[in-house]
């Protein structure tokens, strides 16, 4: 599928639409993300169960304030419509892949479990 470009107009209806995407923000200046790129367009050529999208934070100002990126490239998870990973830097093939392994093991069931106890607690 390679990889898809998000934008405020594309972003929610992307994560909606699937159960599994990565999504790597950026910015064309960003000499780690400009490094990074060829290794996460590597990976995604062997997951076609996940979609694999970026989001341009100079261009896309709005989506990176408001999930307050500081620092660039940072990759996040979504599986199911959750964040189960955010960390700013670049990451080598070998970590991406193993990051990617971890996430799929996730037990969804329960970390839904986990966010519905955390919020009857602050509720």
């Amino acid at each position: 599928m390679g990889v898809v470009e998000l934008t405020k107009d594309n972003f929610e209806e992307t994560i909606n639409d699937r159960d599994f995407v990565i999504v790597d923000f950026w910015a064309p200046w960003c000499a780690p993300c400009r490094s990074f790129a060829p290794v996460y367009d590597t990976v995604s050529e062997d997951h076609e169960d996940i979609l694999f999208a970026k989001v341009n934070t100079e261009g896309e100002q709005e989506l990176a304030a408001h999930f307050q990126i500081r620092s660039i490239p940072t990759l996040m998870i979504f599986r199911e419509q959750i964040i189960i990973f955010s960390q700013p830097g670049a990451l080598p093939e070998s970590g991406v892949r193993q990051l990617l392994e971890q996430a799929k093991g996730l037990d969804m069931a329960e970390i839904r479990r986990e966010i519905q106890a955390q919020e009857q607690v602050t509720t």
